[in-house]
């Protein structure tokens, strides 16, 4: 992999995992650096499942794709912060 690669996927996960903390009410207290790499692992794991559902190839943005993507990070979001209120409760 490229440095470019690396810098997209970086810059991908920043926002895919932005987005996916938006949308989980509440404040989570997970690192910028988990952010990142749920981020990282939605946007990789959205876009097979949008070949998967073949919605990854359309026309303009993909709007489908990018729903999945924010969706899965949403998820992983809110598991990792669960897990750090069960931790902090113990």
């Amino acid at each position: 992999m490229e440095i470019t690669g690396i810098i997209s996927a970086l810059f991908i996960g920043v926002l895919i995992g932005g987005l996916g903390r938006l949308v989980v009410p509440g404040k989570q207290k997970i690192s910028l650096l988990m952010t990142v790499l749920v981020g990282i692992a939605a946007a990789l794991v959205g876009t097979f499942a949008a070949s998967a559902f073949g919605v990854s190839d359309t026309g303009g943005i993909d709007w489908i794709e990018l729903a999945l993507q924010v969706g899965l990070a949403g998820v992983g979001v809110a598991i990792l912060a669960g897990r750090s209120k069960v931790r902090r409760h113990q």
